[in-house]
Parts: C-alpha cells; structure tokens; sequence
C-alpha cells in the first residue's frame, strides 16, 4: 500500500497543477495510513501508521533536548554560590548546551540521512541520560560545562531528527499540521523550563533541575524505539566529513565570540574567535562547492523560500529567547519576583504558541506563509513595545502576561511557517539539512539576540548608574570611590552586594539600579524592535506570496527530480 499509495497521489496532484511536498514518498516500512484526495482538496495528505503515536513519540524526544536547553539559567546563581564560579564560568554553563547543539547539528543530520535517522534519534535519546547525571552530581565547574557540552551534542543527534522524520514521514496539509504541533509544544515546553527548574530550586539543590528530563527520556526512548518507522528515506551519498569538522569549527567559534563579545576585557579573545569563524566560513563554502556530495547543499540552500525562512526565523525564536533572557532579569531584579514567580510570569507565552500554532498551519495552507510569518511579526513587535512603553518598577502582572502573551503569539504564528517553508523546499534526501537549519534557527537565534541585548543591558546600566552617579550630591560623590564605582556599574547584582556592605545607603542603591536596570532593558528592547522590524521588511520583500511561492515550490520539485533521474 505505501509506496504505491504514494506515487498515486504524486501523479494525481502533479495532474491538477501541485506539486506533493517533498518526503510525501514513504518508505515500505513506513505504511500509509491515510492519502487524502477528495474533491476540493488540492494537496494530499500522506501520514505513517499509528501516526499520532508516532508524532507523540517524536514530539517527545523534543521536548527532552528542549527542557535541557531552558532549565538552566534559573539555576545560575545557585550554581555560582555552589562552586564559586565566576561570571565567565556560569556564561559557559548558561550557552554550552546551545554550543553543542548548534555545533554539531548539520553533522549529525547528515550522519542521520545517510546511515539511519531512527539510529541517530536512539542514540541522542540514551546519551542525554549519562550528560544529565554528570551534569546533576558535578564535582566542579568544569565538569558542569562539559556535561553540557554533552547533553548539546546528544540533542544534537536527536533534536533535529525528529523533524527530518516528519518530513519524510508525512506530506501534504498533514505534515504542515505535524509540524505545527511539533513547533508549538517543542517551544511551549522550552518556555515551561524556567517554571520546572523555579519549582524544583524552592526545594532540592541546583543539581535537581537536570534530572527532570530523566523519566522523559525514557519513555521516549521506548515508544521512538517502538514505533518510529526505521530507514525512511535515506541517503545513499557518502558524508561529507571534514565539510562537518569545519562547520563544526564555525559554528562554535561563531558561538563563542557572540557570547565572549559583552565579557569585559575579553575583546580580543572575542576578536580571535570571530576570525577563526570567519576562516572556517569561508573554508566550508569553498569545500562545499566543490565537494561531490556536500554536507550542506549550498545550491538548495540559496533558494529564496529556503534562505529567507531561515533567517526570518533566526529572528522570530531570537526575539523569544531575547524577551526570556532580559525580561526574567527584570522579574527578579526589579519587581522582585521570586524563581518561581518569574517562571510562571511566562506561561501567557506557552499558552499562547500552543492556542496559535493550529490557526498557524491552517493559515499557510489557506494565505501562504509570507502572511502567516508577517502576522507572526506583528504581534511579536506589539510585545516588545509593551515591554519598551510599560515595563517599569512596579506595574501589575497584567502588563508583564500581555506582553509575553503577545511574543508567544508572534511565535506560534510564525514558527510553522518558518519551519515549514525550509522542509518543504529542498528534496527529501536533504531533510536533515533543512532540520539542522531549523534546529540553527533556535539556537542561532537565541545566542545571537540574548547576546546582543544582554551586551545593550550590560552598557545601558553601565552608563545610567554612571550618569546618576554624576549627578548626585558632591558630598555623595566623595564617598563613592573608583572601586565601588565599578561595582555598581558592573551589574544589578554587584551593585546589591555593595548595598550589603553598606546597609545604610541601601535602600538608596538599590532604588538606583532598579532604575538603571530599566534604562538598560530598554535599550535591549530598542535593539529587539529593530531586529524584528528587519526581519519583516525581510519577509515582505523578498518572500513571494501565496501563488508565487506555489510556482516556486513547483519549479523547486522539478529541478530534484530532474536531479535525482540524472
């Protein structure tokens, strides 16, 4: 029933004009269990056996590598009081699961096309359980960070996986649906991160919020090994591997430098690392031009479906990790909140990107995904001008859930376009490209805007608690010294430390970088605003509209086909 169900409803679509998406052609192993192809309907669906079964099992793979990414930064400083560990050190702690992720995850897809997707996703599954407890019973800091280092190269096999199976696993208006939920529930748990860990940290050691995934892990691991379908799909090519090494090589400079970049007198080291990533760019470029089988498809990836959804979304999901990033800061500095309450002062988010990814997948089918991505933009620029306008010390929950409410449902909306659009315009043969580039989107997008607005943050404070200083009382000045000076200006945090050794100013001290800190975060908003901005005028120039982008995914599928017959 499978193949042939498939090629049936390949000719019947090809007959009306539409092209199946790429990956609509299951393999023997992988039965059809519904092919959709009724009057009124102008794309097929092709799904697996048991496939909500199988979506669950892959959405919970997911949700393994998700919940490891977010929970953490919660953790942060009860780790840096359990290993007094510097700034630097807890940079490290905070980014080396991105790191790994990000590094090794165009590898590791290509690895899974040509030698078994299923046997990459069990393998990032099982070793997520060793990186969890090494990094839950870390006897030092250094250990902490390569453990999860480990825990993002584990997620680097599994993570991107789980979409290049949906892609070869389903077609038509079912993948798109698929994705929807697979995009929606994957960001809603990573969102749900910082809730588990604030729960956890109100009761167990720091070490507790990285075996929450433990039991999960599990089960994925039994129903992925149960029910996912085994060789779908699958390269034939030889893997480009030393195109691998220098991906490698960039992405992780890349990542380091972004991160190392805000770190005080760390310029040069942050320098260094921007020109290795630089060196190894232009390396993989040449390599992959002229290698006869390339890990990253340079031609298919020059496609203007391909590389516009890519970067729009680098931007949507950057703007979710940016608005986390600053606005838990906030939450905790500024108005308070404890680890928990900042947790769940983002569920409006989670709420949100689950209620809109089904309008999500319904409006690319219906408006195409230009519309949908650019609803997407707009709501995620309404939350950040709320945090810009409104967020200050003081106001009510109300204003903190809407804004969130709002980046959650520019996110929802987005996120299955930019996903979608990636997957649906390269060959099947190349899933796990287009899923390692919508794995890269996330941790790309995330480095990329935490970096930049936390860098804004860092200068915004520095220079508002520089200019109150300025402006105090003589008799004030005099008693500020040089030293004391750099410790107000160096953080919120610093600065509450010097309100300690000086109880009687603290009050005072305290008022100030509250202030500071809100001059500092709008600055990052600032910077937000003008990220999501570009990203849309990316998208309303260049992304073609409903009908082109048919013609386009059209004329793509002809050209791999032709292609794949040569």
């Amino acid at each position: 029933m499978g193949r042939e169900t498939g090629e049936h409803a390949a000719s019947t679509l090809l007959a009306t004009g539409y092209r199946p998406d790429p990956g609509g052609d299951v393999s023997d192993e992988a039965a059809v269990a519904d092919t959709a192809d009724t009057a009124g309907t102008e794309e097929a669906s092709t799904q697996p056996a048991r496939s909500k079964l199988v979506l669950l099992a892959l959405i919970l793979v997911a949700a393994v590598a998700n919940l490891n990414l977010a929970v953490a930064n919660v953790a942060l400083p009860d780790i840096g009081t359990a290993f007094t560990a510097s700034q630097t050190s807890l940079d490290l702690v905070a980014v080396g699961y991105s790191l790994g992720l990000a590094a090794s995850v165009l590898w590791l897809g290509a690895l899974g096309d040509r030698y078994g997707r299923k046997l990459m996703l069990l393998l990032g599954v099982a070793l997520s359980v060793p990186a969890c407890l090494l990094a839950a019973f870390a006897p030092s800091i250094g250990v902490l960070i390569a453990a999860r280092i480990l825990g993002g190269l584990s997620a680097g096999m599994a993570y991107p996986t789980t979409l290049a199976l949906i892609t070869a696993l389903w077609s038509g208006p079912a993948r798109t649906r698929s994705i929807a939920l697979w995009s929606a529930l994957g960001g809603g748990i990573s969102a749900l991160g910082p809730l588990v860990a604030g729960g956890l940290l109100l009761h167990f050691y720091w070490g507790s919020v990285f075996l929450v995934t433990l039991p999960l892990a599990v089960v994925a691991f039994v129903l992925a090994w149960r029910l996912v379908p085994a060789h779908v799909n699958e390269s034939s090519d030889p893997v480009d591997n030393l195109g691998g090494l220098l991906s490698v090589v960039m992405v992780a400079a890349l990542v380091l430098a972004i991160n190392v970049a805000p770190v005080p007198d760390e310029g040069t080291v942050a320098l260094g690392l921007a020109v290795v990533a630089l060196a190894a760019a232009a390396a993989f470029i040449v390599r992959q031009r002229r290698a006869a089988n390339p890990l990253y498809d340079l031609k298919v990836a020059s496609r203007r479906i391909f590389w516009v959804a890519a970067c729009a979304g680098i931007i949507v999901f950057g703007s979710l990790m940016g608005a986390m990033f600053v606005g838990q800061q906030f939450l905790q500095n500024v108005l308070g909140y404890s680890s928990l309450d900042a947790g769940a002062a983002i569920l409006p988010a989670v709420v949100f990107m689950v209620l809109a990814a089904p309008r999500s997948a319904k409006l690319v089918e219906a408006r195409g995904a230009r519309f949908t991505l650019l609803s997407g933009y707009v709501f995620c620029l309404l939350g950040f001008l709320t945090m810009l306008l409104f967020w200050d010390d003081g106001i009510s929950y109300w204003l903190v859930g809407l804004a969130y409410a709002f980046v959650g449902l520019g996110v929802g909306l987005a996120g299955t376009p930019a996903s979608h659009s990636l997957t649906g315009s390269v060959p099947v043969t190349r899933a796990g490209m287009a899923s390692g580039t919508a794995d890269l989107q996330r941790d790309l997008g995330g480095a990329i805007m935490q970096s930049i607005m936390g860098a804004l943050l860092t200068a915004g404070y520095a220079a508002a608690v520089a200019t109150a200083i300025a402006g105090a009382p003589a008799s004030d000045q005099a008693r500020i010294t040089d030293s004391v000076q750099t410790q107000l200006e160096r953080s919120f945090a610093s600065a509450e430390a010097v309100a300690e050794q000086h109880p009687q100013y603290a009050s005072q001290i305290t008022a100030a970088a509250k202030t500071s800190f809100v001059d500092g975060q709008d600055w990052a908003y600032v910077a937000g605003i003008a990220a999501i901005l570009l990203g849309a005028a990316l998208v309303w120039f260049l992304f073609p509209r409903r009908d082109r982008e048919r013609e386009l995914l059209e004329a793509y599928h002809r050209e791999d086909v032709a292609a794949a017959a040569a």
